[in-house]
């Protein structure tokens, strides 16, 4: 199957990761949203939760990355020998109503984050898990559903993430040339 050349954030993107290769350090500064605080803070609750529910112990893990270091997956925490969670938190009405309206399809937004986590980690499975704290009084605020491998799809995305990653080095090539 054919790479699909990347749209123009992509290219912008592997010119900024060229950059930060050579410089050794970010460029920027991570913009962390209110939202995104509160689900990190919400996390270990949610994984708390998780735990008491499932009777399963959960692996605090970080992050992950693949043997030659080129990708990473921060990872919310292993479970067994061969499964991870990923975690979320919204506040939105309509993203919380989502899941529980149409369970079959609530974590859809999140597979390529999931098929990655599970390319990079070499699990097998991952318990897609939403917390809703707001919904414990009608004993909804924890939702799991397991997503197992999907082996043609992380092929696909390992192919895809290779011809990002050359891009990335043609860039580092290219300015190091130009600086000589």
């Amino acid at each position: 199957m054919p790479v699909e050349e990347p749209g123009a954030k992509a290219v912008d993107y592997a010119w900024l990761l060229a950059i930060e290769t050579i410089a050794g350090e970010p460029l920027d500064e991570t913009f962390v949203t209110y939202a995104m605080r509160r689900g990190r803070e919400l996390e270990p609750q949610a994984r708390a939760v998780y735990e008491a529910r499932t009777g399963a112990w959960v692996e605090e893990v970080s992050l992950v990355l693949t043997e030659d270091s080129k990708f990473g997956y921060s990872a919310d925490g292993f479970r067994d020998d061969d499964g991870l969670i990923e975690i979320k938190c919204p506040m939105a009405a309509d993203k919380i109503g989502a899941v529980w309206a149409n369970p079959e399809s609530a974590h859809l937004e999140y597979i390529d984050q999931i098929n990655g986590g599970l390319w990079i980690t070499g699990r097998k499975w991952c318990d897609f898990i939403m917390y809703a704290p707001q919904l414990e009084a009608v004993g909804k605020q924890l939702f799991v559903k397991r997503i197992t491998r999907d082996e043609a799809f992380i092929e696909e995305m390992e192919a895809q993430l290779m011809h990002f990653a050359a891009r990335v080095q043609q860039h580092v090539f290219t300015l190091n040339k130009v600086a000589a």
